[in-house]
């Protein structure tokens, strides 16, 4: 009996996961699966370009792990049972249940409306493909003289204000900042991006809460009424209540709380990575959700597995993070570094030469999300016979063995 590895998820935690538990486990012993809910991958970094009109090439998951080994299952998730270790998913093949010896969580996350009124119903979000494709109906919908709300002073709401007002200039985009924009930038990279929202004839309006969101404008903390005709929600992300749900140890967000390894503290048998997972970096903070991060603890993660399955140390992936990098529309953006306790340093890049290296990030990124076995190996680690599926079932079942 081969021991069954279920990723849940392929974004850029699980794919690049799924791609190496290929690579570096025997599939005499292994049988991977990973369940997305989208057949495509999803280039999360750049759903805001999508959404402003830009063509992004479709990448088909079946694609990508043709030739790998890995089994793919296009399905969403709508339930864990780590008792049972089982995963429901439902899909246009029909309902079903798949089983698992070692189960990798990375499921991402969406966004978060914080229970403000109509948001939900009425705002726009580029937290997935389909939201982004909505927007992107939307502004083209819309005639000379549109107006665009951005809720949402962070990177995302960043990178969307200014890419909508460079590819659609006919529209009037205007961003609410809860407080000064880029006030967690060094003055440096704080004065540029003040002149390129300047350049792009993007309207700030800082110090200011969005209470409410009906179709056509926005209200204020303190009453004033903000004309939209289109609002797009960039103010947080959260993750779906499924590991809550399951009764795995989270924190009050539904984020999977993880030892140094990425192995869930309540149930072993369990891994996260990514935007799930609440990792703790290497300066004791806790990561925050972005792709740096799922590429630190997805690697983590994939090392532990390897590891226990072969009867090897685990090693340790310095989850570092080390700096903001915006885009800010296609030729402009911002490198920010950040010390160990996530403040800004003085240094940073501004201009083109940012733009030209953000570029660079996001194709690799494709690059090996595309390639994610980087060419199998001749030689695969055999699983030690204790981590056999028979032996991995054998345990779970044994008297007072049950996960917590």
């Amino acid at each position: 009996m081969k021991h069954r590895i279920l990723v849940l998820g392929a974004g850029y935690a699980g794919a690049f996961a799924a791609g190496s538990l290929a690579r570096r486990l025997s599939p005499a012993d292994t049988e991977i699966t990973v369940v997305n809910a989208e057949p495509v991958f999803v280039e999360r970094m750049r759903n805001h370009q999508l959404a402003a009109g830009r063509d992004l090439a479709a990448v088909r998951l079946a694609d990508v792990f043709a030739g790998t080994g890995v089994r793919l299952r296009v399905a969403r998730v709508t339930a864990v049972d780590p008792q049972r270790r089982t995963v429901a998913v439902a899909g246009e093949d029909g309902d079903g249940e798949l089983g698992y010896d070692t189960l990798l969580y990375t499921l991402g996350s969406r966004v978060a409306d914080h229970g403000v009124p109509g948001v939900a119903e009425h705002a726009f979000d580029v937290a997935g493909r389909p939201s982004a494709l909505r927007l992107r109906a939307r502004l083209d919908s819309l005639g000379q003289g549109g107006t665009v709300l951005v809720v949402g002073e962070g990177l995302t709401g960043i990178e969307t204000a200014t890419e909508i007002a460079e590819s659609r200039p006919g529209l009037c985009v205007a961003l609410a900042a809860r407080a000064e924009l880029g006030a967690w930038l060094c003055p440096g990279a704080r004065r540029h991006l003040r002149e390129a929202f300047d350049r792009l004839g993007i309207t700030v309006h800082e110090h200011t809460t969005i209470e409410a969101v009906q179709a056509r404008y926005a209200v204020g903390g303190d009453g004033t009424s903000f004309p939209a005709d289109a609002t797009v929600w960039t103010a947080g992300f959260a993750v779906d209540p499924i590991a809550a749900a399951a009764g795995l140890k989270v924190t009050e967000d539904g984020r999977i709380v993880v030892d140094d390894t990425m192995r869930s503290l309540s149930h072993p048998d369990v891994y996260a990575a990514g935007d799930s997972a609440y990792a703790i970096g290497a300066n004791g903070r806790p990561l925050p959700m972005s792709c740096a991060s799922a590429g630190h603890t997805n690697m983590q993660a994939t090392d532990a597995i390897v590891a226990r399955l072969t009867g090897r140390r685990v090693p340790s992936v310095k989850k570092t993070y080390i700096g903001n990098h915006i885009s800010l529309g296609r030729h402009d953006a911002i490198f920010q570094l950040v010390d160990g306790d996530v403040r800004a340093k003085s240094w940073f890049v501004g201009g083109r030469k940012a733009a030209r290296f953000k570029t660079g990030v996001l194709k690799a990124s494709l690059w090996g999300v595309s390639h994610p076995t980087f060419g199998m190996p001749k030689r695969k680690r055999r699983l030690t016979a204790a981590t056999t599926a028979a032996g991995t079932r054998a345990a779970a079942a044994a008297p007072g063995n049950a996960a917590a």
